[in-house]
């Protein structure tokens, strides 16, 4: 019963213990207990507390404190910094009590004297080199507790650390002429390292716009209005006497290029068209030129016409020219930022230059005879007006005049054989071109040619081998010869010489016996050993002979299947497509191996063509196509054994069409086009997307980008209220794909969207109760000028965003945290 009431309530009449536990009381309050006992006759009598009872929780020492941590170590003091206990015995902590053992000794002896009620505490006075480990209690009123776990052993000097950088910006950076970059990062160290920034190898100092703010812990380098001499490698190192770090960005300040150089030089000038060229610009403003514009004007007026805006080559050709007037040629170079200013040629006036042929290159001889040779010519540059005759001349090496070959005229025929040779003599021959305008010079003489009939004695085959023999014969294999002699191979004479005999016996009476690149000699006895040659025979004569390098000994043999790899049979063969895939390789094996292909495991496509011969095999597929590759393999099997060797094959092929082609930002002189790559690259790398637009009343496309290889294109000077067409297509170095093109035609007029989103936010500077934050400015600005920015923040784990204001530049120093 609680001691302010009479009324007894039961807790238990089940107990058979001596104890029980009474549970739903009220802490704080007073009560009174009292227990019977009974048994089958009934209860007895109650025996009472002597004395209420208060309830309340027990009150002990503290538990031991927690995350004991050494924060800092001189080569005189310590500092150590601890959590308190989980719990704290039911009272209060009234002091912490922090004790120290010197290693080598018993005992820990109490550090402070005084009472210590902060969780952080430096001992001082300490002896360097000397090494302690710590340990603290934590006190409440009914005492001390228990000590903490020990800290490792701390030895007293002074703490070094290398230096440690955290960089904020990438290894490449590209910034607009006139717009900041700034380039941050964080770092540390002991003793705290020097930070200098470096661009280009030298050292970089203040200026108006060059700012470096150093703080303990943070380092920043902006540059204010950048110019394209900011462009370089800029470099930031953090020193001290343990070490250094180094961090490196490469900037490039990008505008438009300056313009082409001068002066335009007038390659070709004719009544109705021109060929310009010029040199690229000195400066292309940090990024790849994308094309020049060229413009042309009469002179006597003020209008400029243009003649194309697509090319990338330094000349270009000017038609529709209208004949005897003069006229100005105009070049700007673009890139991805800008136009350039112009290239203004002088004046030039439309009318035809002739002049007689150039001179012919030196002319080829072939098909030389006793009597008769064939001259062979490229065609010179005709002087303005079409060639009409060709003029060829001979004369013996060693007389001085010229004599005409024929008096007929020779035309548009670039070769001519000439007649009535003298057989044995050595001639020279040489070309002239003739136009309306007269005959022009002479090409440099031929080389010296004899007429005689050119056929001689072959060369020895090559590489004659024993490919089998049996207990009374030897199949031999060669390959032609290398030179014929100019004359038909007749066949081919082998002989054979029992070793240690002088004599050479013929296998063959004739060469036309044996027509082909082998043969099985016959009527040997087994057992002995025989050496072998072989000769090559045409219309001349015999040729040298080409001997077997070994001996062969006469006798049945069984050998395993060998496979000596063709050059087209390493690990991997490019093919590209529509050119004619071919694998071979030398078989070797007694008896000759079974050859099988296969591709992925399974029999080969129909269309290819397997050939096997009794030296090796070869497969062939013609106008390969990209479904052809694969992995390839060649097995061969005899009694003795097999092998199998596999080569991969890949067909290249131009890739197929750009995904995804989408439009966006369209403006009333440009549009943003963005693609994904095609599905199949045709096994190459993608080199360049090829970008076209089209006016929907005009039946032209005309090519706005033509070296991208970015997947994303800004079409610019578009006509504000014109519908246009696009479509993107991508090349290899196997050729173009075909396009993909846009599904409807896009109207340029001006949208207005909100901007793009503020690009790299960062903080700049950080305080007690501001944040000084920077920042770029959008990749889009929606269509209107961007007006200003609003600054809002946010407490970490809050819901809603306070604004804070609007600013106009790129940086805001946000206060009142």
């Amino acid at each position: 019963r609680e001691s302010d009431h009479r009324a007894w309530t039961p807790v238990t009449c089940t107990v058979t213990r001596q104890n029980a536990t009474v549970q739903g009381l009220t802490e704080g309050k007073a009560y009174f207990f009292r227990i019977a006992a009974e048994n089958i006759i009934g209860m007895g009598p109650f025996t009472e507390t002597t004395k209420e009872i208060i309830i309340k929780n027990p009150i002990t020492v503290p538990d031991r404190p927690e995350d004991l941590e050494v924060k800092a170590v001189t080569k005189n003091s310590v500092t150590l910094t601890w959590n308190p206990p989980k719990y704290n015995g039911g009272s209060d902590i009234t002091m912490y009590v922090l004790e120290s053992r010197l290693i080598g000794k018993e005992k820990f002896h109490k550090v402070t004297k005084e009472k210590l009620l902060d969780r952080k505490y430096t001992v001082e006075g300490l002896k360097e080199g000397d090494t302690y480990e710590y340990r603290v209690s934590a006190c409440n009123i009914v005492g001390q507790g228990k000590p903490s776990f020990c800290t490792k052993p701390i030895t007293c000097k002074d703490e070094l650390a290398p230096p440690s950088l955290d960089l904020d910006f990438r290894d490449k950076l590209i910034v607009r002429v006139g717009e900041a970059f700034s380039l941050t990062g964080r770092y540390s160290g002991k003793p705290a390292p020097k930070v200098t920034w470096l661009k280009d190898d030298n050292v970089l100092k203040e200026d108006d716009r060059t700012k470096i703010k150093t703080t303990p812990t943070t380092l920043c380098l902006g540059i204010l209005k950048s110019v394209r001499e900011d462009s370089g490698k800029y470099c930031v190192t953090v020193e001290n006497s343990t070490g250094s770090r180094k961090g490196f960005c490469q900037v490039n300040v990008v505008d438009r290029p300056s313009p082409p150089v001068g002066p335009v030089i007038f390659d070709e000038v004719h009544k109705d068209h021109m060929v310009v060229s010029w040199k690229p610009p000195l400066d292309d403003g940090g990024s790849e030129i994308t094309n020049y514009i060229i413009e042309k004007k009469d002179a006597h007026k003020d209008l400029w016409m243009p003649v194309t805006s697509a090319t990338v080559k330094t000349t270009c050709k000017i038609p529709k020219l209208l004949e005897g007037r003069e006229y100005q040629i105009r070049i700007y170079a673009e890139n991805l930022y800008g136009i350039s200013d112009p290239l203004i040629s002088d004046e030039m006036k439309a009318k035809d230059r002739f002049r007689v042929p150039d001179a012919p290159e030196q002319p080829i001889i072939k098909n030389v005879t006793k009597d008769s040779a064939v001259v062979v010519w490229n065609k010179p540059y005709d002087g303005g007006k079409p060639i009409t005759n060709y003029i060829v001349e001979k004369k013996e090496t060693k007389a001085t005049r010229w004599v005409k070959v024929t008096k007929d005229p020779i035309f548009p025929s670039t070769q001519f054989k000439v007649p009535d040779l003298l057989e044995g003599c050595e001639y020279e021959f040489r070309v002239s071109a003739e136009n309306e305008i007269g005959v022009g010079d002479p090409s440099p003489p031929s080389k010296p040619v004899f007429a005689r009939d050119p056929i001689a004695k072959p060369s020895p085959p090559v590489n004659p081998e024993a490919v089998d023999k049996t207990r009374n014969s030897v199949d031999l294999s060669w390959q032609p010869p290398r030179r014929d002699g100019n004359g038909k191979i007749i066949g081919y004479l082998v002989e054979y010489q029992k070793v240690g005999d002088e004599e050479w016996k013929k296998a063959n009476l004739s060469a036309d016996s044996c027509p082909e690149t082998k043969y099985k000699v016959t009527g040997l006895t087994e057992g002995l050993t025989y050496k072998f040659r072989v000769k090559a025979v045409n219309a001349a004569g015999e040729s040298e002979p080409a001997y077997v390098p070994d001996p062969v000994e006469v006798k049945d043999r069984l050998e395993p299947p060998e496979l000596i790899l063709d050059a087209n049979m390493a690990r991997e063969q490019h093919v590209k497509a529509g050119d004619t895939l071919r694998l071979s390789a030398v078989i070797k094996g007694v008896p000759f191996p079974k050859v099988s292909w296969k591709k992925e495991d399974h029999e080969v496509s129909p269309k290819a063509d397997i050939e096997v011969t009794g030296v090796g095999s070869k497969l062939e597929i013609r106008n390969t196509v990209h479904e052809d590759g694969g992995i390839y393999s060649l097995t061969v099997e005899n009694p003795a054994g097999s092998k199998t060797v596999s080569v991969k094959v890949v067909v290249l092929d131009k890739p197929g069409p750009p995904r995804n082609l989408q439009i966006s930002e369209v403006r009333s002189d440009s549009c943003y086009l963005t693609w994904m790559e095609p599905e199949d690259d045709g096994g190459s790398v993608i080199t360049n997307y090829v970008v076209e637009r089209k006016d929907v009343a005009s039946a032209q496309w005309v090519a706005i980008s033509s070296s991208s290889k970015k997947r994303s294109h800004i079409a610019k000077y578009l006509i504000e209220g014109t519908q246009y067409l696009f479509r993107v297509a991508a090349e290899n170095q196997f050729g173009r794909g075909p396009y993909v093109e846009t599904l409807k035609p896009i109207k340029a007029i001006d949208p207005l969207h909100p901007p793009g989103p503020p690009k790299n936010l960062h903080h700049v500077d950080v305080d007690k109760t501001e944040v000084s934050l920077a920042w770029n400015r959008p990749d889009r600005d929606g269509g209107a000028e961007i007006t200003g920015y609003l600054v809002e923040y946010q407490e970490d784990g809050a819901d809603e965003w306070t604004k804070f204001q609007t600013v106009p530049m790129l940086d805001c120093v946000v206060t009142g945290l």
